[in-house]
């Protein structure tokens, strides 16, 4: 059974260009390191940005059989990609992802259940 792990990350204030980078340099010349990465991890990782009134945020989610080990086991990968993905998200979003984040991990609150077609009013 799939299942889903998201969190909240902040762009650090003056970062704001140099994350578009790196979002575009996911999506271009990185982008099948990137899925070969997460293939192996047994994830799909989506990542939103969102514009707040406290500057952006960037939502990440993970959704696979055990998302928040896949979290933990990237941390540990040794390989040219992984370091330029750490290293970024360090620069970035102040995040050292081989280290524990501070606090306990996002909790899931709410969930309104599997998507199922729309039931006709009768």
């Amino acid at each position: 059974m799939s299942t889903l792990f998201a969190m909240a990350v902040p762009v650090l204030q003056g970062q704001e260009q140099e994350f578009q980078k790196f979002a575009n340099e996911l999506k271009g010349i990185h982008y099948e390191e990137f899925q070969a990465s997460r293939r192996k991890l047994g994830v799909r990782e989506r990542a939103f940005l969102q514009q707040t009134p406290m500057g952006q945020l960037v939502i990440v989610t993970l959704e696979g059989e055990d998302p928040e080990k896949a979290f933990e086991d990237f941390a540990k990968e040794n390989n040219a990609f992984t370091k330029w993905f750490m290293e970024s998200v360090k620069k970035l979003h102040g995040l050292d992802l081989t280290a524990p984040p501070p606090g306990p991990l996002p909790t899931l609150i709410v969930d309104s259940g599997p998507v199922m077609e729309a039931v006709a009013a009768v």
